[in-house]
């Protein structure tokens, strides 16, 4: 057998056997993101033929503004006591490797910045200072978004989801509204459910 196949084997037999000794019982980093991807299938758009002729002309729907979201964004929920900085996420780190680093609340990359129309998508752990307290959140809850500029985006609370499965992607989808997704998770292992609260413009 060439050496290089041998290495290659032993370096992967390696990574299984720390993954195995590392999962046993003990909580992971970061099993707080979606464990998969949205799907790149969008939701099509009614044919001219299932429109009323008789119907105005429209404008097209304002696009969201997606990209990474710039430095110095908070987001608050004061009744819980929630107040962390946002950055922006790192789908290999968070998603793939389950390793969200903790002291923030992340944007996931590709959705909606807060402020603009569409699904503004963050997440963070269930620890103290962080997300932990979220599951506490009740329809009617302020929320705050600080921009970087000062300004505070204000939302209230409309839904709160308690057992969503872990590869349930849905939450990330565009939405034609403006609105808040803040998530985290509800135990230690990347199969737990994870706690979707919905936040619309106040």
């Amino acid at each position: 057998m060439p050496r290089s196949v041998t290495l290659l084997a032993g370096v992967l037999l390696l990574a299984v056997g720390i993954a195995l000794v590392a999962g046993g019982g003990l909580p992971r980093a970061g099993s707080v993101a979606p464990l998969a991807l949205p799907s790149a299938t969008a939701t099509p758009a009614p044919s001219s033929s299932a429109l009323s002729s008789t119907a105005p002309s429209v404008s097209p729907t304002p696009v969201p503004t997606i990209g990474p979201i710039p430095d110095g964004y908070r987001v608050q929920v004061p009744r819980l006591g929630i107040d962390l900085p946002i950055a922006e996420g790192d789908i290999e780190q968070d998603v793939v490797r389950q390793q969200t680093p903790e002291g923030f609340a992340f944007h996931f990359p590709g959705t909606a910045i807060p402020g603009t129309v569409g699904n503004s998508y963050l997440y963070a752990h269930a620890r103290r200072g962080m997300f932990l307290s979220l599951w506490n959140a009740r329809v009617g809850d302020d929320v705050t978004i600080r921009t970087p500029d000062g300004a505070e985006l204000k939302f209230v609370v409309t839904e709160v989801h308690p057992r969503v499965p872990p590869a349930d992607t849905s939450w990330l989808q565009p939405s034609g509204d403006e609105r808040l997704t803040l998530q985290t998770s509800t135990g230690p292992n990347s199969g737990d459910p994870r706690f979707v609260v919905i936040a619309a413009p106040a």
